[in-house]
């Protein structure tokens, strides 16, 4: 059964990708990154991590494999459960681009840096942080 998640995941993820390559400038990256964060879905978040990416969550930032930035998000999904996510800015250039959301998460706001590039044919999430807004 949970292979069959993995697998479902993987072409959701892969979908996408073809789907971004298919439409050029016009595909927002953000918008699938911005629901699997709404729905606290740390798995499908991941399929968008590069190999190694760059994490803070709640804690200095340092770089991890993609497998171990899924597992402290989903550390952090479960002490936080999503309430509401929301996209307030974005800005870039066509290979890299960066945005800046506020969560409503487990009764606190938190402010999450997103940034992307876009090599080769797909985005992969190069650097996520997490921070409690004061």
């Amino acid at each position: 059964m949970d292979i069959i998640r993995k697998l479902s995941i993987l072409l959701i993820a892969v979908s996408a990708g073809i789907s971004a390559k298919a439409q050029g400038n016009g595909f927002d990256v953000f918008v699938p990154i911005a629901k699997y964060i709404t729905q606290g879905n740390a798995e499908a978040l991941s399929a968008w991590f590069s190999d190694n990416l760059d994490i803070s969550v709640l804690s200095p930032e340092s770089s991890y494999s993609r497998n171990q930035s899924e597992k402290i998000l989903d550390t952090f999904f479960k002490s936080n459960t999503p309430r509401s996510f929301e996209i307030t800015h974005t800005a870039g250039s066509s290979n890299m681009k960066y945005a800046l959301g506020t969560l409503d998460a487990g009764g606190e706001n938190f402010l999450v840096t997103i940034f992307v590039s876009f090599k080769g044919d797909t985005y992969s999430i190069q650097q996520l942080k997490i921070e409690r807004r004061d």
